[in-house]
């Protein structure tokens, strides 16, 4: 029996690609890729998105994360950034080698995906596709279900595997066809489009920039980091992260790394502050004064803020006034 790895991301464009493959009969198998990058608190998100579609449609799937590897990648991009700091060329060319490797592992033909010709700007044009093809190793063996016709005959349609007149030739980035054929297939159990990866979204982008620029040697932890609470940039050495609510509040404190400092108004509700790197003595109270701003404490004249070593215990107290708002919004990255 013939049979195709698809690259599931639980969407709907992935969801109705397998289903276009399995309604001819052929065996499908599900891959999905992870990463801190997700726009999930963490990568379960995009894994149970995954989960769900694969059971509803009943194929087998294996979760790879790669976010070490996507780390990398966003170092130094061959083919550069999005509108902002999304490699989504480079990503793509890893994800599809790791797919056509796994095909070949399980004896599969060829590779399914969900994407749309034209759907985004930067991945899914016709020249883009091509290059993910060739730098991947994919050439004649990724299909494309959706815009297939639009496309050229992979090795598939032209052995007869794949019928390609049962194909599509959607384009663009309206999702109307996507959404007329579920109905017509009985498909409703796919997510909202809000989904996708965080690296395409300006605040978290201005975020990670930032931490490339003071911090080249970045770690996993830092990139987590990222992903909670106000951050503030208090020198080129050091900055603080301010959470935002209760459940903020206990990541930050998860999150601390040997020589972080966690931050706490005494006598007031409010936030934990984090603040990582090397901070010098004439910032020492910096910090201190933006925890005081936030939350019950910010109209005090002068509060008390006490301030604990991770993993020393090493604590102390600094007394200081809460940092003035449009001090406050130069320092926000």
């Amino acid at each position: 029996m013939t049979k195709a790895i698809a690259l599931l991301s639980g969407g709907l464009d992935s969801i109705l690609a397998v289903r276009l493959i399995l309604d001819q009969g052929i065996e499908v198998e599900a891959v999905n890729f992870a990463s801190v990058f997700g726009t999930f608190a963490s990568n379960s998100g995009s894994r149970m998105e995954a989960k769900v579609a694969a059971e509803r449609l009943g194929v087998e799937l294996t979760v790879f994360n790669y976010s070490k590897d996507l780390m990398e990648l966003i170092r130094q991009p061959r083919y550069g950034y999005g509108k902002n700091m999304n490699p989504c060329i480079d990503c793509r060319v890893f994800t599809f080698k790791k797919a056509r490797e796994y095909m070949r592992q399980r004896g599969a033909s060829f590779l399914i995906t969900g994407e749309v010709l034209g759907e985004r700007p930067m991945s899914q044009r016709r020249d883009s596709m091509r290059i993910i093809e060739r730098d991947s190793g994919s050439d004649g063996l990724l299909l494309r279900p959706l815009s297939a016709k639009l496309l050229p005959p992979t090795v598939a349609e032209e052995e007869g595997l794949v019928d390609r007149e049962k194909l599509l030739s959607i384009q663009g980035r309206s999702r109307k066809p996507q959404i007329a054929l579920a109905r017509e297939l009985g498909i409703d159990y796919y997510p909202s489009p809000a989904g996708g990866c965080l690296l395409t979204d300006p605040g978290f982008a201005r975020r990670m920039r930032d931490l490339m620029e003071h911090d080249p040697n970045f770690t996993l932890n830092d990139v987590r980091l990222l992903k909670v609470g106000r951050h503030f940039r208090l020198s080129n050495t050091a900055k603080a992260i301010v959470g935002r609510n209760e459940k903020e509040n206990k990541k930050l404190d998860s999150l601390a790394v040997e020589g972080d400092l966690i931050f706490k108004v005494l006598g007031f509700t409010g936030p934990l502050t984090l603040v990582r790197g090397n901070l010098k003595d004439h910032l020492s109270e910096l910090p201190a004064s933006i925890t005081a701003w936030y939350g019950k404490a910010k109209n005090e004249i002068e509060v008390d803020v006490s301030y604990i070593e991770h993993p020393t215990g090493k604590t102390g107290v600094a007394r200081v006034s809460p940092l003035e708002r449009e001090r406050l919004k130069g320092l926000m990255i």
